[in-house]
């Protein structure tokens, strides 16, 4: 028997477009096969007459806090007022007020900048940093809250509506990929059941995916198999939201971060993996492989599709027909039976199917049973 990683088998689509390496490279470690389909980039806007705008507006008029929300967004905010000749000013009037930063790299590029945060949230989340400003009272106070590449409509609004006078600074923003052909294909494997999982690390990545799914005509479908089938995992509930908004069910791990992100979606994964027996056989099915005894075997989609439908109730007998609506696309009976013959060779030992004459197939639950 061989030790297999634990992600061994299953494949898992990533659509992020920064820290993609890193969250691939976390599921590669354990075992997963992981293909890339970015659906939004990065546009730094240190051109941008709105952030210009707004930092004059900051500089011009007194602020009495400062949300920092990432890392390479600080960073850019004053590396663009410096191009202006504005970066002395700027870092001067952060000095003098309340800085709050969303996570660790929020804070470090905060600290690399000479300045300190008063506040940053242990959860790392947006949500936590909302509700310690309320706590705190923002009434007739003025905020400034850097974006992290989209608009943040219900933090800036609920402290609007706390009386709050906000002040949005854009650094970057998310647009469409410049290619967006891997981003197509992801789509694809995922509607022909060769993608597991897909874990999400922002709102705009989802958005986008859901959006080029709708305008190729596969919306529906894509739902469909987000809902039933494929692991969807979000790093919090912002990333969620458009998924949310559609019904699609996520996990999301208790820390915002890419790490507990990977090891919530391998929890998941594991957790849902059909354990079985058959014929003495211990049996385990993974994303499109099976393993038998601790030996990976690889299944193609349609002999999978059998096999997870035998193993839904192993033992019984299952109709021809149940096996046909279960195939990719569905079919005739006659591509069950070459399902069937399929799924014996992959597997490596034609006993652990049966079949019942005239009745169906199952899996054979007595060990030495043969066909």
């Amino acid at each position: 028997m061989t030790d297999l990683p634990p992600l061994a088998g299953f494949a898992v689509g990533i659509t992020a477009a920064r820290r993609a390496d890193e969250l691939g490279a976390l599921l590669v470690r354990k075992g997963a096969t992981v293909r890339y389909g970015p659906a939004i980039r990065i546009v730094p806007v240190t051109d941008d007459t709105e952030l210009r705008a707004a930092t004059r507006l900051l500089l011009d008029e007194p602020v009495d806090a400062v949300v920092a929300t990432t890392g390479i967004g600080f960073r850019g905010w004053v590396e663009a007022a410096e191009g202006w000749g504005l970066g002395e000013r700027l870092l001067d009037r952060l000095a003098h007020v309340d800085v709050l930063t969303r996570g660790p790299k929020a804070k470090g590029a905060v600290r690399a900048s000479g300045l300190s945060e008063v506040y940053s949230p242990a959860s790392e989340s947006n949500a936590e940093l909302l509700r310690h400003l309320l706590d705190a009272g923002v009434a007739g106070q003025r905020i400034a809250v850097q974006l992290h590449g989209e608009p943040l409509p219900y933090f800036a609004d609920t402290l609007r509506a706390a009386g709050a006078d906000v002040v949005e600074i854009p650094v970057y923003r998310w647009v469409g990929p410049a290619d967006p052909g891997p981003l197509d294909r992801l789509i694809d494997a995922v509607l022909d059941g060769s993608i597991d999982a897909m874990p999400f690390t922002s709102a705009p990545a989802a958005a986008s995916m859901l959006a080029m799914a709708r305008r190729t005509g596969r919306h529906a479908a894509l739902v469909d198999a987000l809902t039933a089938r494929v692991v969807v995992a979000c790093v919090g509930p912002i990333t969620a939201g458009p998924l949310a908004a559609l019904g699609i069910p996520t996990v999301q791990p208790r820390r915002a971060r890419i790490g507990a992100l990977a090891r919530t979606l391998a929890e998941v994964l594991i957790e849902r993996s059909p354990r079985l027996c058959a014929a003495g056989r211990e049996i385990e099915l993974r994303g499109q492989v099976a393993i038998v005894d601790g030996e990976l075997r690889d299944v193609a989609p349609a002999p999978m599709a059998v096999l997870r439908a035998l193993a839904e109730h192993p033992g019984r007998v299952v109709s021809r027909r149940e096996l046909t609506a279960a195939l990719p696309g569905g079919g005739e009976e006659h591509a069950v039976e070459t399902a069937i013959g399929r799924l014996r060779a992959s597997l490596g030992e034609s006993r652990l199917v049966q079949t019942v004459v005239k009745r169906g197939y199952r899996l054979a639950t007595v060990p030495g049973e043969d066909r």
